[in-house]
């Protein structure tokens, strides 16, 4: 059985990670109390038909500070029980959770207390994190938009394997900060910067004429090989502890060119080793925005 605990910050995109999963074949149960996981766990294992082998709950807020607080403790006893379990916890930031909600007009499921929607924001977020301290992927939806997290759920999340670690590279900009859930990130705003390149400002890392450019510099091939050496020497560590997701930034001035370029190349040179390797570049989201 695998079972997939999906949790995080209201109006991060909770509901849109599980109709996914539904839409993937997942036996999925939005907002289940804690109290009574184990008791669904138990009655999932006895039925014969399979129904229940790829499974998603989710767990929000509304559950009391306690029970929130044993889902570390149960997790780990799933794990030693056999069960392939992991948790993906989803926040954005809270100005961006403040927009959507006025967006929306929904109420948010803490302000029944009284509460100003930003003070429940905050409060959810202190309430939430001892499952945000245990997730294996956390993912950071402040600049994604419904699509691309239904994409990234169907690629990081169901289309991983067991025991097998989705790696994502993610090019980005500095200018709109340093993306939330990454585990390691590089600075390539040192590198010759193609933007002031006659004719090549509004390309991409993905052009040719850009690649062209950067092959003039053979720093930049530096840079490039020094990040594959650390990788290549800590990937394999990390995949010992049983790790299951990896997301590697490469931040530039504008998320345009350099960063675009480099993710484009580790990902294609780490492709070639691990089976789930992904890339995401940020600019491709602006522009799908406007």
């Amino acid at each position: 059985m695998r079972l997939i605990i999906v949790s995080g910050l209201s109006g991060s995109g909770k509901s849109v990670a599980l109709h996914m999963l539904e839409d993937l074949d997942y036996y999925c149960v939005d907002n289940i109390p804690v109290g009574l996981l184990p008791m669904f766990i138990s009655h999932s294992l006895r039925t014969r038909e399979g129904a229940y082998e790829a499974t998603a709950v989710g767990v929000d807020a509304r559950n009391s500070p306690d029970e929130i607080a044993s889902v570390p403790k149960l997790v780990e006893e799933l794990r030693r029980s056999g069960i392939a379990c992991e948790v993906v916890f989803l926040r954005a930031e809270e100005d961006t959770l403040l927009k959507r909600y006025s967006e929306t007009r929904r109420r948010h499921p803490l302000s029944r207390t009284g509460l100003a929607l930003a003070d429940a924001i905050r409060k959810e977020r202190e309430l939430l994190q001892p499952i945000a301290d245990v997730a294996d992927l956390v993912i950071d939806t402040s600049r994604s938009s419904v699509h691309e997290l239904r994409e990234l759920i169907h690629q990081r999340v169901a289309g991983r394997r067991e025991g097998r670690m989705s790696i994502l590279f993610q090019s980005f900009a500095f200018r709109y900060g340093v993306p939330g859930d990454a585990d390691f990130v590089f600075d390539v705003r040192s590198l010759p910067n193609p933007y002031w390149e006659p004719g090549l400002s509004r390309l991409t890392g993905l052009d040719t004429q850009v690649a062209e450019y950067f092959a003039r510099y053979p720093i930049v091939e530096q840079m490039f090989q020094d990040i594959v050496a650390f990788l290549e020497r800590w990937i394999p560590e990390l995949m010992k502890t049983n790790r299951s997701y990896l997301t590697v930034a490469i931040g530039c001035t504008g998320g345009q060119h350099r960063s675009v370029y480099l993710v484009d190349r580790l990902s294609r040179h780490f492709a070639a080793m691990y089976p789930h390797v992904h890339a995401k570049h940020q600019y491709q989201q602006r522009m799908t925005d406007r």
